[in-house]
């Protein structure tokens, strides 16, 4: 088995991280990102996006309309839709600032190429290649971040447009398990690391997905099978998810 050490403000960090009206994203500029389309992504979400996009040539017919934001940008966007649009509209469809996905790097807004796009609310509709890239999003490790019908769950309106990166593994089981991320954070708490994790098959390869709580003490030790590669995130609550990858020969 291998050791791993986590410290406190790993909570706050990777793939997996709810950012939402309860949890604001504590984290700053330590990501590497990226620039692409106009817009910009965090490192590992604009290369899968990049992948996606290259299997069905969509970036001839779809456009990156809003990637990564600053603390600041978000501020400016929500005042101007406050007075352009109103309070309800704009809680409806744009994060207070500071708890907005945007400024992870994570989270990509995308449109039908048009002569006009509407920064808020741009085309994405449930036909054509649009529907064809939000069919094949999970493969690349996209979820449509505020479905219809979760409204209530994520506190956002119902928005076809916004993709968030989560990594294959979760957007698979989140796909599974129809669950936007304030159902599926909580949910792998019962997988408890070390003890009883899930198991799944992806792509060839065993899959074990566990929830370790973050100690008081703020550091944090998990082991891990030496044998297996492994990725840990933060949730941004309260500890970590740990998936382990072995491909089975």
């Amino acid at each position: 088995m291998r050791r791993i050490l986590l410290t406190k403000d790993k909570v706050f960090q990777g793939d997996l991280i709810l950012v939402n009206a309860d949890y604001a994203y504590r984290g700053n500029v330590w990501r590497k990102r990226v620039d692409m389309e106009g817009t910009t992504l965090a490192m590992e979400a604009a290369a899968a996006l990049r992948r996606a996009m290259q299997s069905l040539n969509g970036w001839e017919s779809i456009a990156a309309v809003s990637g990564w934001r600053s603390f600041e940008e978000q501020q400016a966007i929500w005042d101007e839709s406050m007075r352009d649009n109103g309070e309800a509209f704009t809680r409806k469809y744009v994060a207070v600032p500071g708890h907005s996905e945007h400024q992870t790097g994570l989270a990509i807004d995308l449109g039908l190429r048009q002569e006009e796009i509407d920064f808020i609310r741009p085309d994405f509709p449930y036909e054509g290649i649009c529907q064809t890239f939000r069919e094949n999003a999970a493969e690349y490790g996209f979820v449509e971040r505020y479905p219809a019908g979760k409204e209530k769950v994520t506190g956002i309106g119902h928005e076809p447009w916004h993709f968030r990166y989560v990594g294959t593994v979760h957007a698979s089981l989140m796909q599974k398990e129809g669950m936007v991320m304030e159902e599926y954070v909580p949910y792998l708490k019962r997988f408890v690391h070390g003890k009883n994790p899930c198991r799944m098959e992806l792509d060839g390869s065993e899959t074990v997905v566990s929830f370790q709580k973050a100690e008081a003490s703020g550091l944090t030790e998990i082991e891990v099978d030496e044998t297996a590669e492994v990725s840990v995130s933060g949730n941004n609550v309260d500890g970590f998810v740990i998936a382990q990858y072995k491909r089975r020969k």
